[in-house]
């Protein structure tokens, strides 16, 4: 009977330590757990905070896209009417050099034919 004690108590010292390990390695994988899910959390905040950043960049930069759409139709409406002004210009002032010289030849001293 003692060697059945002494089998059965190496036994139950054996399943212990096995308890134990596995104890020992659960814990150490709830640490890996807990360190996961802070991980998680800082980054789901993160994405949170990036997001929102995201949403203001996106609505500013509709804002300023429909800014300078405005701008480039102003500019190129200015642009087309300078151009009309420049060419109503060039015609007055040629309008004006040939009623110049019509008037120049009308206000001469007339010449005495012989």
């Amino acid at each position: 009977m003692t060697q059945q004690a002494a089998a059965l108590q190496t036994y139950n010292n054996e399943l212990v330590k096995c308890i134990e390990d596995l104890c020992s390695k659960r814990d150490e994988l709830n640490c890996l757990i807990k360190q996961e899910e802070e991980e998680k959390e800082r980054l789901q905040h993160d994405i949170r905070i990036l997001s929102e950043k995201l949403s203001r960049v996106n609505e500013s930069l509709t804002q300023r896209l429909a800014a300078r759409a405005t701008f480039d139709r102003t500019i190129a409406e200015t642009e087309a009417s300078y151009t009309k002004i420049l060419e109503s210009s060039q015609s007055l002032l040629s309008v004006l050099k040939q009623e110049g010289g019509s008037l120049s030849k009308a206000t001469e001293p007339r010449r005495k034919e012989h």
